[in-house]
Order: C-alpha cells, then structure tokens, then sequence
C-alpha cells in the first residue's frame, strides 16, 4: 500500500511497533463504542457490512463523522445527472490517481 495512505488501525499494532512510517491515529473500535457512535457504527454496518477504518477515525468526533457521512450520503446517493456507477466509477479514479485503496 502506498505511503499515502492510512491501513492502520489501533486494533492490529501498538504504536511502538508500528514501523512502516504510517501515521498512528487512535481509534474506538465497534465493540468498545457507546452512545451517539454506537449508533454510527451500527448505520455504518448497516450500510457497508462492517465499520471502516475512516469511520473509526472520525468516530473520535461524531458530530464530524456525521457530518461526513451526511456529505458521502449526498454526493452518491442524493439527486444527479450522474447515475451511481458513474459516481463510484470517478471514486475509484481519485483514488487510483491518488495511490489510495478504495
């Protein structure tokens, strides 16, 4: 995976044994979540089958994971003259031209 991009979440390594130059980036994991992210998390299942490591990410903040997610919701599912394929087809371009897994 290339340099650029985060594949790290806290469930797989401690920081001090991380050593492939990654950023660490503190985590909740689904099992440990209460509250407003419990239910994040459970719509993220819902919608994906799992909880991404993005997600996890932003679930340090909800109301920024909210945001976001209300943004993703908009951009591909909400009304466009681009059908959902294109949309996801243009997604995995930016990530191809950016080196990122999508």
């Amino acid at each position: 995976m290339p340099p650029s991009c985060i594949s790290w979440s806290s469930g797989a390594q401690s920081p001090s044994t991380f050593r492939s130059g990654m950023a660490w980036i503190r985590t909740i994991e689904p099992a440990a979540a209460t509250g407003a992210l419990r239910g994040a998390y459970d719509e993220a299942i819902d919608r994906a089958g799992r909880v991404f490591n993005v997600v996890k990410i932003m679930g340090l903040n909800v109301g920024h994971l909210r945001g976001s997610m209300d943004l993703y919701l908009s951009l591909m599912h909400g009304r466009s003259g681009l059908s959902r394929a294109r949309r996801e087809m243009l997604a995995v371009v930016v990530s191809v031209a950016n080196r990122c897994h999508y």
